[in-house]
């Protein structure tokens, strides 16, 4: 541990409970949310999330799409993805690990969506992790085996498909999302 770590405050979930404005709290830094997201980025979490959405309803009424809801991973991390899929029912915070998670990245996002939630993704075990790319045209997805990340779809075009835990089989066309 350097210096600048050893002695940067340490925050909590209740610390974070308490704060204004929109943060997430990474094992006990917080980190400012950037003001609300562009256009494009906001219309390519709902397309991702409209597309999984109507495919799941056809599939299992159980499983849900949520956008930007609060996980709680432990007393001094709390993350709010831009997507989250689960498989049952949220009345507060997401307390486990989604089947899917998806974040639009952008260049103040980038490093921490690629590195740091990567890793923390990696760590508690959520099986698909969905990076869409907008100022690329670009979908990359990552699948947990075991417990470990392995590229799954890296492209600008053809048909991501994602088998859930439950058998569920959602595709989604990425140019179409990206257009």
């Amino acid at each position: 541990m350097n210096i600048v770590t050893r002695y940067l405050p340490k925050y909590t979930i209740d610390d974070y409970k308490l704060w204004e404005g929109d943060w997430e709290l990474i094992e006990g830094i917080p980190y400012a949310m950037a003001p609300s997201a562009f256009g494009k980025h906001q219309q390519i979490a709902f397309e991702i999330g409209r597309k999984i959405a109507n495919q799941l309803e056809s599939c299992d009424k159980n499983c849900k799409v949520y956008p930007e809801l609060d996980w709680i991973v432990s007393e001094d991390t709390v993350l709010r993805p831009d997507l989250v899929v689960i498989c049952k029912n949220i009345e507060e915070y997401l307390k486990e690990a989604p089947e899917i998670i998806v974040e639009v990245v952008s260049k103040s996002t980038a490093q921490r969506d690629e590195y740091l939630k990567y890793e923390i993704y990696q760590r508690e075990k959520v099986p698909f992790y969905i990076l869409a790319y907008p100022d690329i045209k670009k979908v990359r997805v990552f699948h947990l085996l075991n417990g470990k990340y392995d590229k799954y779809f890296d492209s600008d075009d053809g048909i991501l498909e994602i088998t859930l835990k439950n058998s569920c089989k959602i595709q989604i066309d990425v140019k179409e999302i990206l257009s």
